[in-house]
């Protein structure tokens, strides 16, 4: 249970004792508690109709003329029901004298009604306020343990930097090639370094880095593979580090043949109505076995990304018999 929930549930029983004691001696202990309980759910169909419903629905999506009507046929219907359920209940449980539902007593149940309305905006920002912090609370602790971590990995760094760098030119005299591979080994080093404790990188480093990262896998592979890593990113961007990294390392990590001829990998990034879109797919080899859901990086992945964006993000795959499809969208 979050901070935001225990919260919001300690405040309502908060208020169902308030209203309890304070009905209790003029009603008694049943009365009171059954007409507490009831406007406590009657307070938190209002509050919530507007925050949950209304709210993100239509006032958040720009559709200010359906959220005024909307809200003005949402808070008298919460009245009348308000109205009509509490006097039925009293007249059949609680008097010998059943009295007519007038419209004195509707206005009177219809009266808080507004009032409730304005304070779920209240609620709102509480609700708001405390998953915020929540959240950064929870980035804290990410960036504290991916810290941590890095600073084990990093047995001297610029020593073995250095020593990749001699072996490079003492490579490239006689295999150039094999140097070509060195330097992009030397180049994932650096930028697990330099650029993952950031919060933001550029995107062309990330991509960079995809791409050495894909030359290093290719080596591992008997045969060619058809890979097509198309990109259209019109400007420069900064996102998150190894932000698109877990779908390209799944992809070498379940759906590639090493004896096959005929593996095909399709990347895909582009930049649209300020958004990155980046979707993979490859082909499943033939007898493939399914991407461990529970513990992978694909999960791994989505609690990152709640963590960073919130709700702000969609993240899909699609498994056949023959392609594995992965699609990501930020925004930018």
């Amino acid at each position: 249970m979050t901070t935001s929930t225990r919260v919001q549930w300690l405040l309502w029983l908060v208020v169902l004792f308030m209203m309890f004691f304070s009905l209790l001696p003029e009603d008694g202990f049943k009365q009171a508690a059954v007409f507490s309980l009831l406007n406590l759910l009657f307070y938190a169909l209002v509050i919530y109709g507007n925050i949950s419903w209304l709210y993100p629905r239509l006032y958040a999506k720009g559709d200010i003329t359906k959220y005024i009507a909307g809200v003005l046929l949402f808070l008298p219907a919460a009245g009348l029901a308000r109205a009509f359920v509490m006097s039925g209940i009293y007249n059949a449980w609680f008097t010998d004298m059943p009295q007519p539902v007038t419209w004195s007593i509707i206005l009177r149940y219809m009266a808080g009604i507004p009032l409730l309305f304005l304070l779920s905006f209240v609620f709102r920002m509480a609700i708001t306020y405390f998953s915020l912090k929540q959240q950064t609370a929870a980035l804290l602790l990410q960036n504290t343990k991916t810290e941590l971590n890095l600073l084990k990995s990093q047995v001297q760094p610029h020593f073995l930097f250095n020593t990749l760098n001699n072996i490079y030119y003492e490579a490239y005299r006689e295999a150039p090639q094999t140097a070509i591979l060195i330097e992009r080994l030397s180049e994932i080093m650096r930028y697990f370094v330099d650029e993952s404790p950031k919060d933001q990188v550029n995107l062309s480093a990330e991509i960079n880095f995809l791409e050495n990262y894909i030359a290093l896998e290719k080596i591992r592979i008997r045969h060619d593979i058809l890979l097509r890593f198309t990109q259209n990113i019109p400007g420069t961007y900064s996102i998150p580090p190894m932000l698109l990294m877990t779908f390209v390392e799944n992809i070498f990590k379940h759906g590639i043949d090493k004896t096959s001829r005929e593996n095909v990998i399709d990347i895909s990034l582009t930049q649209q109505d300020n958004r990155l879109l980046f979707t993979t797919t490859n082909s499943l080899p033939e007898h493939a076995s399914a991407i461990p859901p529970h513990g992978s990086g694909i999960d791994n992945l989505r609690k990152r990304l709640t963590l960073l964006y919130g709700n702000d993000y969609t993240l899909q795959t699609n498994r056949t018999t023959t392609h594995f499809t992965a699609h990501l969208s930020v925004p930018l």
